[in-house]
């Protein structure tokens, strides 16, 4: 049996608003209510269930996209004036990396989540 992450479920103060904002930022369809979930459908059949907390401890995740799809979530970010690094110890600011061959970047999501775009798996570059 293969085994697949299905979904996983995201800490918010307002999940509303934190699912609006991530498909917004990301080009996807709207999120869709499941009981105490906002629940938002990626590519690859996995969902972000977007749940209440009081307590959002920093959560990462990392997101594989196209070129294109980096060009449009890049520009995205760089419109809303966000603050975003080329690396994860966030030493090189308003910047994007060139790892495997590929382009990535990092920044925090309204709830403090780290998040992260990729056009290429890490080690896939050689």
């Amino acid at each position: 049996m293969a085994v697949e992450l299905n979904h996983t479920i995201v800490a918010s103060r307002d999940p509303k608003a934190a699912a609006e904002d991530f498909v917004e930022l990301f080009g996807l369809a709207g999120p869709q209510s499941f009981g105490p979930f906002q629940v938002v459908e990626v590519a690859n059949g996995v969902s972000l269930d977007f749940m209440k907390a009081d307590d959002t401890p920093s959560q990462h995740y990392a997101f594989l996209v196209s070129e294109d799809e980096f060009d449009q979530i890049y520009g995205r970010i760089k419109e809303r004036g966000l603050a975003h690094w080329a690396d994860p110890m966030q030493s090189r600011p308003g910047e994007i990396n060139h790892n495997d061959g590929g382009r990535g970047v990092y920044w925090n999501s309204p709830d403090g989540h780290y998040l992260e775009i990729i056009t290429r798996p890490y080690g896939s570059g050689g």
